[in-house]
C-alpha cells in the first residue's frame, strides 16, 4: 500500500461521517503523469459561427495533438487513458444525477483541486471534461477558476480576451460572452480571464454565487468542472468548494505527504462528496492505486 493510499484510508477512518462505499481502485491516470505544455491544440474563431445565439465564440481543439499528449481521445480506438477515466467519471455522474444527488447541494458542480501545485489537477480536469463529453446524454462545462495561475488555456492553447474574472468584474458582460463552444459537441469552456488582485473577493461575490446557482440549475443534463487552485495556501479554493457538491482532490503518487492530504481535506466543506484521484503513478508498482471515494455526511 502506497503512502497516499494509507493517508486516504486514514482520512476515511478518522472521519466522523459515514463512508459511501469501499475505496475502489483503478489504474493511475497517466503513464508519464506530467501536465502537458502548451502547443498548437486550439484556435479561436469569433465571427459568423453557426452556433446558438448564446454562444458567440467557437474554439477548434486540435484533437490529434491532444491525443499525442496523452489526453482522453474522442476517437473509437481503445486507449488505456480512456478506460481509466471512464471508471472515474462514472462515480461523478452517478453522484450528480443518481440517488445521492438529493443529499448534495449542487451535485453537478465538481471542484477539481490538489493539495499543492504540480500534482496534475489541470491535466485531470481536462481529461474528466473530455471523458464526460463522450456521454451521449450529458454535456460538460469546463471552467478555469484558477484565476491566479490559469492553466486550462495554456494546456489547450486557447487565446480569448475575456473569461471568468471579466464577467465577475462587469455587469455589462454576459455568461454567453465568456462561454466558448468547441468542436467537441458536448463540451464548452470558460477561461479564467485577466488576473486580478481581488480574486478571492471576486470568487466570493454575490455575482459568483448567482453564476454557480445558474450553472447548477439551468441545464438538467450538464456537469460543470471547476479547475481550482490548490487547497493549501490559497483562500479562493475553499470559497469555490462551498458552492460545489463534489470535489476531486488530485494527489501525486510518492510525493503528496500524509499531513498535506489531511490538512487539505479539512478545508473542504463537511457536506461535500470528496474523491481522490491518484496521478503520476508507476504502472509497474501494481494495481493498488487509483481513485478512492467517500462522502462526508456532515
Amino acid at each position: 500500500m502506497s503512502i497516499i493510499e494509507k493517508a486516504i484510508n486514514k482520512q476515511v477512518q478518522q472521519s466522523d461521517t459515514k463512508p459511501l462505499s469501499t475505496i475502489e481502485r483503478t489504474q493511475a491516470v497517466t503513464e508519464a503523469g506530467n501536465e502537458p505544455t502548451a502547443g498548437p491544440v486550439a484556435a479561436a474563431v469569433t465571427a459568423n459561427i453557426a452556433e446558438p445565439a448564446e454562444h458567440k465564440a467557437f474554439i477548434e481543439l486540435n484533437l490529434p495533438e491532444l491525443e499525442k499528449k496523452n489526453f482522453v481521445s474522442l476517437s473509437s480506438e481503445r486507449r488505456l487513458i480512456n478506460e481509466e477515466y471512464r471508471v472515474i467519471k462514472r462515480k461523478l455522474i452517478n453522484n450528480a444525477f443518481g440517488a445521492l444527488s438529493s443529499t448534495l447541494k449542487h451535485s453537478n458542480l465538481i471542484l477539481v483541486t490538489s493539495s499543492r501545485p504540480g500534482e496534475g489537477k489541470t491535466f485531470s480536469a481536462i481529461n474528466l471534461a473530455l471523458s464526460i463529453a463522450l456521454e451521449q446524454d450529458k454535456t460538460v462545462l469546463l471552467v478555469d477558476s484558477d484565476v491566479l495561475r490559469p492553466s486550462v488555456s495554456k494546456s489547450l492553447n486557447i487565446k480569448y480576451d475575456i473569461g471568468l474574472t471579466d464577467y465577475l468584474l462587469s455587469d455589462e458582460i454576459k455568461v454567453s460572452d465568456i462561454m466558448l463552444s468547441t468542436n467537441v459537441e458536448r463540451l464548452k469552456i470558460i477561461t479564467a480571464g485577466r488576473p486580478h488582485h481581488l480574486s478571492t473577493e471576486l470568487l466570493a461575490s454575490e455575482r459568483m454565487l448567482m453564476l454557480a446557482n445558474e450553472f447548477a440549475s439551468r441545464y438538467h443534463d450538464r456537469i460543470v468542472i471547476f479547475d481550482a487552485p490548490p487547497l493549501l495556501g490559497v483562500n479562493e479554493t475553499a470559497v469555490m468548494a462551498s458552492m460545489c457538491g463534489q470535489a476531486v482532490v488530485v494527489l501525486e503518487e510518492n510525493r503528496t505527504k500524509i499531513a498535506e492530504i489531511e490538512q487539505a481535506v479539512t478545508l473542504l466543506p463537511k457536506d461535500i462528496a470528496t474523491g481522490f484521484l491518484i496521478n503520476k503513478a508507476h504502472r509497474n508498482q501494481g494495481k493498488g492505486y487509483g481513485y478512492g471515494y467517500y462522502y462526508g455526511a456532515g
